[in-house]
């Protein structure tokens, strides 16, 4: 069975597409960005934080964590600063490296954005 969900807490959904959808133990999350956050214009590390903090907050609303991350997808806009960016994966990932590609696209959907983050969870 899915269950397709949005969160309040991750703000309004304003298209077509959820921020989550569960699927037996595993929930699959939509790419997050920093849009509409205080880290909008911020640089890719500024932004992967926000980021990290919606996916805990989901994680947390599934009573799971992110030592259960099975997959990461990112979307930068640039490598210039890759080297900063692998520095807040190490530290949110931790002990618990999940599976990953890391994909440079040509922009995102709204011009500041730098990057975007999809992730795949066990609960």
């Amino acid at each position: 069975m899915l269950v397709r969900k949005n969160y309040p807490e991750l703000g309004e959904v304003k298209a077509p597409y959820v921020h989550a959808v569960k699927h037996g133990d595993t929930l699959y999350v939509s790419g997050l960005t920093a849009f509409a956050t205080t880290a909008q214009q911020a640089d890719i590390t500024a932004q992967a934080e926000v980021i990290f903090q919606q996916l805990r907050t989901l994680a947390a609303q599934e009573n799971t964590s992110l030592k259960n991350l099975i997959k990461v997808t990112i979307f930068v806009t640039s490598f210039t600063d890759i080297n900063a960016l692998r520095d807040v994966l190490y530290r949110h990932y931790g002990e618990h490296l999940p599976a990953s590609s890391l994909v440079q696209i040509s922009q995102l959907f709204c011009p500041d954005l730098k990057i975007e983050i999809e992730a795949i969870i066990a609960l």
